[in-house]
């Protein structure tokens, strides 16, 4: 039996919760997988798999020995990587996990041109706001915000993010604003949910040493940023949201931002590797990739026009 070949096919197995699925993915029949399965488990002489018509179980030495497979699978493919480097080659598959909102409207749009421009390469792409243990899911990469703590793991920054308030043009004509926040009607403003919880984010501001607070309690509430920014464009309110979220709606003319002149909370980006004395060229590819998309939108926030709207409505840009 070819252990390796082994251990491959029962990673895919777990990954896809279905042996159907993996034989699928591996483009093997059922029975090649459900034998293969069978062959290791009785070299081992233990059951790793418990499964029935409708789902799968791994055992206790099931979820040990998938975790000893990532880590000899990630060796092989560590191996293979330094070796293709001498040529300069990225190829394999990436896997890569990144936050909902950001993946969604940021990284998933631009995979396309990364595809095009490494064509052995496949992308494997985790959407989940909740992160996972890199190293016993098997990541690559993955997109966080914040430091990481975990000597397990590198952190590299990618994109320092400052939080700004917008609204539609159409709402902000029909609006006066205060010249400071601190006058802001706490009704107009739409509210980002705390994780877990139905509790609107505080909106902070700061500027000569005074600070601001102020706790939304408009008519809609999210916990996704993306229905916030929605919401926000649809004319319901004001909305206060890390600007690599918006920066292609206010270029594109669907927002403005309001209280530029004010400085807010920032949140920095970090491309999250498991560390490793070699980086591999698809991991270097891909963070390289992701700084450009990332710097995209810096470039984008600079040149799009800002509006800074007065007491009586005016606007000034």
């Amino acid at each position: 039996m070819d252990r390796l070949w082994a251990m491959k096919v029962f990673s895919r197995v777990v990954e896809c919760g279905s042996f159907s699925k993996a034989a699928e993915s591996l483009d093997l029949a059922n029975a090649t997988v459900t034998g293969c399965i069978r062959n290791l488990e009785k070299h081992l002489g233990v059951t790793l798999i418990q499964r029935n018509t409708r789902f799968l179980n791994l055992t206790d030495e099931g979820t040990l020995y998938f975790q000893r497979c990532l880590e000899v699978l990630r060796g092989v493919e560590q191996a293979e990587a330094e070796v293709r480097s001498k040529l300069g080659e990225v190829a394999g598959t990436i896997r890569v996990e990144a936050p909902v909102a950001i993946a969604l409207s940021l990284v998933c749009p631009a995979l396309p041109t990364f595809a095009k421009r490494h064509p052995s390469l496949s992308v494997a792409m985790s959407l989940m706001n909740k992160p996972q243990n890199i190293i016993e899911h098997g990541t690559d990469v993955a997109l966080r915000m914040d430091q990481v703590d975990d000597a397990d793991l590198v952190a590299r920054p990618v994109y320092q993010a400052r939080y700004v308030v917008c609204a539609s043009p159409a709402w902000l004509a029909q609006n006066r604003l205060p010249a400071s926040p601190r006058d802001l009607d706490p009704r107009a403003c739409l509210g980002l949910l705390d994780e877990g919880r139905y509790v609107s984010r505080s909106w902070m501001f700061g500027r000569d040493g005074e600070q601001v607070e102020i706790r939304p309690q408009g008519p809609l509430n999210f916990n996704s940023t993306q229905a916030l920014i929605l919401a926000a464009i649809k004319g319901s309110g004001l909305i206060q949201v890390l600007d690599v979220f918006v920066n292609p709606h206010v270029a594109a003319g669907e927002l403005e931002r309001v209280y530029a002149d004010w400085d807010t909370a920032g949140r920095t980006f970090y491309a999250v590797t498991p560390k490793a004395r070699f980086v591999t060229p698809k991991v270097r590819a891909f963070i390289e990739f992701l700084s450009e998309v990332l710097d995209a939108q810096r470039a984008t926030q600079h040149t799009a026009p800002v509006a800074i709207r007065s007491a009586r409505g005016r606007r000034r840009r």
